[in-house]
């Protein structure tokens, strides 16, 4: 019988867990475009005005990745539950730093060679969705696991269902209720 060689991907995860040095460098190159769609996504989310393109947060995301020594990743669901986590910090730092009085604060952007007055798009507010799940984290971890998988890793029903080894009708069922309860505590 001959044995199956391991995934790329999974022969990676095997040398970052044995500590080979250069081993997460050669991951990026088999995740990237899984990474940049992960990007696009949650992007599209964000309001006009935005200057972060999703090759930049790609890079800056793996930057954070890798920097820790050993970074822990058990396989590739693991690795991009890390990467949804680094971005939506990446996305609040950034929300953070325009929100700021340096930056303008409260003020906003008009442009010049419009002479009606500017209606602002429904936005999402990525500062008080973070804050929101930083709640939730400490009331219901599960939960909000559920929202890191969906909303920033892009994964499916199934695919959380997968990865937290529970039901997909408990991901339906839980997802609804996050759904609920992020509309309170952000309105």
């Amino acid at each position: 019988m001959s044995e199956r060689a391991p995934a790329p991907v999974t022969s990676i995860f095997n040398a970052i867990a044995r500590g080979e040095t250069g081993a997460a460098a050669d991951l990026l190159p088999l995740v990237y475009s899984e990474l940049r769609q992960l990007a696009r996504a949650r992007m599209a989310h964000l309001p006009p005005g935005n200057t972060l393109q999703p090759t930049a947060l790609v890079h800056e995301a793996y930057l954070r990745l890798v920097a820790d020594a050993d970074p822990g990743w058990e396989n590739r669901r693991h690795f991009f539950a890390a990467a949804a986590m680094a971005m939506r910090r990446i996305l609040v730092e950034q929300a953070r730093r325009k929100a700021s009085i340096k930056h303008g604060g409260g003020l906003k952007r008009t442009d010049i060679d419009t002479s009606d007055i500017p209606i602002d798009p429904p936005r999402e507010d990525v500062v008080a969705l973070d804050e929101a799940l930083t709640i939730l984290a400490k009331e219901d971890p599960r939960k909000e696991q559920i929202v890191m998988l969906r909303y920033f890793a892009g994964l499916d029903r199934e695919e959380v269902a997968l990865a937290l080894g529970i039901s997909v009708r408990s991901v339906d069922r839980e997802w609804k209720y996050v759904l609920a309860w992020l509309h309170k505590q952000m309105s």
